[in-house]
């Protein structure tokens, strides 16, 4: 699959491809089923770090980290920033948006985002899996999937994988 190619994600079953700053006024439309998520960012140049992110504090670790980390961590061409899985779609992803509004949440995975200047206008899409998927295993196959598209580099808010 072409994660760059927002055509090609909806043929493989993606859906939502709603703004951060929509699903904070209403997220109601995140279904309540297990599955895989995608956050994107079509503004893939000329981007802008913050110093101190607009995310939350969990357990008293700082999310922040600096600038130069950032800037080795980001891929400029590519459109998905993060991979995440869930048991239930809208509570995760509820869990992600809240931490970007400061919110104390054990969110504390892809809290990079909340350090990109245009963090309001990153997508989330989702892709419900059927009971019978292992989200953590589709979460896997991705993100080797995307380490083979992308010069075995992880995706830029994903620590670990």
């Amino acid at each position: 699959m072409n994660f760059n190619n927002i055509e090609e994600l909806k043929q493989n079953n993606f859906e939502g491809f709603i703004s951060i700053e929509k699903l904070w006024e209403n997220n109601s439309i995140i279904p309540k089923k297990q599955g895989v998520y995608l956050v994107l960012n079509e503004e893939k140049e000329n981007i802008e770090f913050l110093e101190t992110g607009i995310g939350g504090i969990y357990q008293d670790k700082n999310p922040n980290v600096s600038i130069n980390r950032l800037t080795n961590e980001f891929i400029p061409n590519s459109l998905v920033v993060y991979i995440g899985k869930a048991n239930n779609l809208r509570v995760r992803i509820k869990q992600y948006l809240n931490f970007g509004r400061k919110d104390n949440i054990l969110h504390y995975g892809g809290r990079f985002i909340w350090q990109l200047e245009n963090s309001r206008n990153l997508l989330f899409c989702w892709k419900i899996l059927p009971d019978n998927e292992s989200p953590k295993v589709i979460e896997s196959k991705l993100i080797l999937e995307y380490r083979q598209q992308f010069t075995n580099r992880r995706p830029f808010a994903n620590l670990q994988g």
